[in-house]
């Protein structure tokens, strides 16, 4: 059976160098991208965004929704390079409400064996050593998570 590799990506650089890593070292498994935007976090949910509240849409409106999807489309573009470098197919999947939750709770639902995640994310505090989704799903997800730094 085909082991099956769950790699968050929010377009931070550790999210990509946590899909490299996933995408050289498991090159029998099938690696699978999850994105997840998270309505309470005003900044799309991507590294990529250059967000100004002051002039972007009202959070939570159909025409914030629209942005996200434009930056989840950068994002994904951006980890088809990174898989297409490897001569890899790469799966994604788009999912909202609080990355955490959903990441843990996608592992279960489908089966996965295995979670590579970078150390943390947007918030790239150099004193901070896992971040917050980074630190929750190390300890509730059911199978073997990698951290990469």
């Amino acid at each position: 059976m085909t082991e099956k590799v769950l790699v968050p990506v929010d377009g931070s650089p550790l999210s990509m160098r946590a899909l490299r890593v996933a995408l050289a070292e498991r090159s029998d498994a099938t690696v699978t991208a999850l994105h997840v935007i998270d309505p309470s976090e005003p900044g799309y949910s991507y590294f990529g965004a250059d967000v100004d509240v002051r002039s972007e849409p009202r959070h939570g409106t159909d025409e914030w929704f629209e942005r996200a999807d434009g930056y989840e489309r950068d994002l994904f573009a951006e980890a088809a390079d990174v898989a297409a470098e490897y001569d890899r197919p790469l799966e994604t999947v788009t999912l909202v409400g609080d990355p955490a939750r959903v990441i843990v709770d996608y592992v279960v639902d489908h089966g996965f064996d295995h979670v590579v995640l970078g150390s943390h994310g947007r918030g790239e505090d150099s004193h901070v050593t896992l971040g917050s989704v980074t630190e929750a799903v190390a300890f509730r997800a059911p199978v073997r998570v990698s951290i990469v730094r």
